[in-house]
């Protein structure tokens, strides 16, 4: 069960993140993955680990998608907390990824290569439904160029997420009683 709830909080937080920054309403979106962030930290079986997983996590993909938004491949419609980085709601998404990799996404340990290339095509159709939700829009470098960017870049990071986890292997996969 514990894997079913993590996969539909996340999904509950990538909608909020992404229709809150549609809409102008992100604070209440960040608090509330916030919220379950710290929560997830808090029932992790190894805390310090999870929380260090989830920095680097956050790290990577505020560097990546700072990169691809600097390059015009992608523009954020809220530039909190400056226009100079991605958006906060953003590095919010990429910790409730991270939270997945000892959750929903535990059944891809060990599984590099399926990793990449799930990250690889999933990664690019969730930066495209947030576009078609209103919370950005491709940059005048465009569309293809920005698949191809944010695919690699998400082809990389699951794969890394799980390098940088230290969970050991029997607590990685998380039991559904």
């Amino acid at each position: 069960m514990a894997k079913f709830w993590n996969f539909v909080l996340f999904q509950l937080g990538w909608f909020a993140c992404v229709w809150g920054a549609a809409n102008q309403k992100v604070l209440w979106a960040v608090a509330g993955t916030l919220a379950y962030i710290i929560f997830h930290i808090w029932r992790s079986p190894l805390p310090k680990v999870e929380t260090s997983l989830l920095i680097k996590a956050v790290i990577y993909g505020v560097s990546a998608d700072t990169l691809v938004m600097h390059l015009g491949l992608l523009d954020f419609k809220d530039e909190w907390p400056s226009p100079f980085v991605s958006p906060l709601w953003m590095w919010v998404l990429w910790a409730l990824v991270a939270s997945t990799i000892n959750g929903s996404l535990s059944w891809l340990r060990g599984r590099p290569i399926l990793g990449a290339v799930l990250g690889a095509i999933c990664g690019p159709m969730s930066y495209e439904a947030g576009i078609r939700m209103g919370a950005g829009s491709w940059g005048p470098g465009g569309q293809i160029m920005g698949f191809i960017i944010i695919g690699v870049i998400w082809g990389v990071a699951i794969p890394l997420f799980f390098y940088w986890d230290k969970t050991p292997l029997e607590q990685g996969f998380v039991k559904n009683p």
